[in-house]
């Protein structure tokens, strides 16, 4: 009877979570991450100011916590993308795991500048954060390590990207195996597509590309020739 009631209790909680967290991002989207208020975010879940403390102990907990449930999306849309391509297209991977990257920065504006966009001022991440934003370079970082694997890369061409370059985790924690040359490529491409995102959603390419997804496609089947999935 006691687990029953502890069950329940947790499961009254974790909604409450999800409340605040649903009414938080509504807010991230009205005012954004600068003017966030626990308060207003009590107000619009039909809490008392004081009551909300009880789950979030301030605004810098809430916005980590919309921020690890941004990355996690995030990664989610990446590996959903992934996976549904043959495992041995690793160029189709590549290609199908950038889409899934921007498309759920146009379905999330608010979400994506919240992670990508300028910092906010007074709010430093703290490390549980890390976890989190990796899901989604992971993703990448396993198709390198799977073309690698079979066999499967093209002969990189020439680059200015060296393992001093690199922190040595990288290798070792994300892409065993792979060389150091197309290492530091992968992560200057996962640069670049992100690049392309913020570019495509803050409007810096306006007066410049005449078909945004056409420009950011052309853009990643570049990357896939450099990196030698082809």
């Amino acid at each position: 009877m006691e687990a029953t009631a502890t069950g329940v209790r947790a499961q009254a909680k974790q909604a409450m979570l999800e409340a605040i967290l649903t009414a938080a991002r509504r807010q991230l989207a009205e005012v954004g991450p600068a003017a966030l208020s626990v308060r207003a975010v009590a107000r619009d879940v039909g809490m008392a100011s004081s009551a909300i403390y009880r789950h979030v102990a301030s605004r810098d907990e809430l916005l980590t916590l919309l921020i690890t449930d941004a990355y996690e999306d995030l990664g989610a849309a990446i590996e959903v993308a992934d996976l549904e391509v043959t495992r041995e297209d690793h160029a189709g991977r590549f290609r199908a795991a950038a889409q899934g990257a921007r498309r759920w920065a146009l379905a999330e504006p608010h979400r994506y500048a919240l992670v990508y966009g300028s910092p906010v001022p007074g709010y430093i991440a703290p490390e549980a954060t890390i976890g989190p934003a990796t899901r989604g370079t992971a993703v990448f970082a396993r198709i390198l390590v799977d073309a690698t694997a079979t066999g499967a890369v093209e002969r990189v061409g020439r680059s200015y990207l060296g393992p001093a370059l690199l922190v040595p985790e990288v290798l070792d924690d994300f892409l065993p195996g792979v060389s150091v040359e197309l290492a530091a490529l992968g992560v200057l491409c996962w640069a670049e597509i992100f690049g392309l995102i913020s570019f495509e959603l803050f409007g810096h390419l306006v007066g410049s590309v005449a078909d945004n997804e056409a420009f950011f496609t052309a853009g990643v089947s570049e990357m896939v020739d450099r990196l030698g999935l082809g």
